[in-house]
């Protein structure tokens, strides 16, 4: 399926979409900004209906935008949107989300496990309300958001639940680093390790897609120093491109239904035919870009 809004004739050596979202209904957790707003608005070019779920329904004075006004960007992009404030460490809320979703749009057809907190402290320094925070949005909301949405995307042909979590490296380098973190991002990944075996009779596939650079985000400009560090940092779109291409199965083998995989956004894109990631940089040569942890 094509659309005319895709990137299918894009300047040689950029993304190339060889497939579309249109018609498909995508529930983003912590959809309101950064990555999760550019996943949004790179599908809503194809047509697809994006619920986006959020905290910030009122504006916030260090957070750019809200969940409302993301959804009037994703309608200017050409999709459907229906936003939803809401909490992905209340069962309630995001019970109320699956079946709004399936009730405005008639179904889901991929859950995007975005929302995720960040404190890089030592244990030593780690505040434990900073530790749960972690635990409860992390771990407990993309378990709980992938838990609810599992009758919806059974029902899909094209069910996916895809998290943005990193490869689950054992190397103790990153638990020495920054533990009560590294524990949380790796509970993401171990929920899309279970899942994509518990569900591979389902016709459900669970993927985890991570960056290999630094992402420019709100969390990371309101980091000590963030200002300065993100000038080596790639934008939020990189990230965009390469979840439309794991959603759409763009030249990932085994029949465009690949499940159970840790991606890095270079090697989706690069297998999609990316050749030149220069335009994804905020202006730092490709060599001077921020590597991002846990690769």
């Amino acid at each position: 399926m094509t659309s005319s809004n895709d990137a299918s004739h894009g300047p040689a050596g950029r993304y190339q979409a060889d497939g579309s979202l249109k018609g498909r209904t995508i529930l983003i957790s912590g959809g309101s900004r950064g990555i999760g707003l550019a996943i949004a608005l790179r599908a809503a070019r194809d047509g697809a209906n994006i619920v986006l779920m959020a905290k910030t329904g009122e504006p916030h004075p260090r957070l750019a935008g809200t969940v409302y006004t993301a959804a009037r960007e994703v309608v200017d992009a050409g999709g459907q949107a229906l936003p939803l404030v809401g909490d992905v460490r209340n069962d309630d809320d995001v019970a109320g989300a699956v079946s709004a979703a399936v009730d405005q749009f008639g179904g889901i057809d991929a859950v995007i496990n975005n929302a995720s907190a960040i404190d890089l402290s030592r244990t030593d320094d780690v505040d434990m309300k900073k530790y749960d925070l972690m635990q409860d949005i992390n771990v407990r909301g993309t378990f709980l958001m992938s838990k609810l949405a599992l009758p919806a995307l059974r029902a899909s042909d094209q069910g996916h639940i895809l998290t943005l979590s990193p490869p689950l490296n054992l190397d103790p380098h990153w638990a020495g680093k920054h533990l009560a973190y590294t524990m949380a991002k790796y509970g993401m990944s171990l929920t899309t390790l279970g899942l994509a075996e518990e569900l591979k009779g389902d016709g459900i596939r669970v993927n985890s897609l991570w960056p290999c650079t630094l992402i420019d985000t709100a969390a990371i400009r309101n980091m000590p120093h963030g200002e300065q560090i993100v000038q080596a940092a790639r934008g939020p779109e990189i990230m965009a491109d390469a979840a439309h291409a794991v959603l759409t199965g763009s030249n990932l083998g085994d029949g465009g239904m690949p499940s159970g995989n840790f991606y890095t956004d270079e090697e989706v894109l690069t297998a999609a035919g990316v050749t030149d990631f220069r335009p994804y940089s905020l202006g730092a040569p490709e060599d001077r870009l921020a590597p991002d942890i846990f690769l």
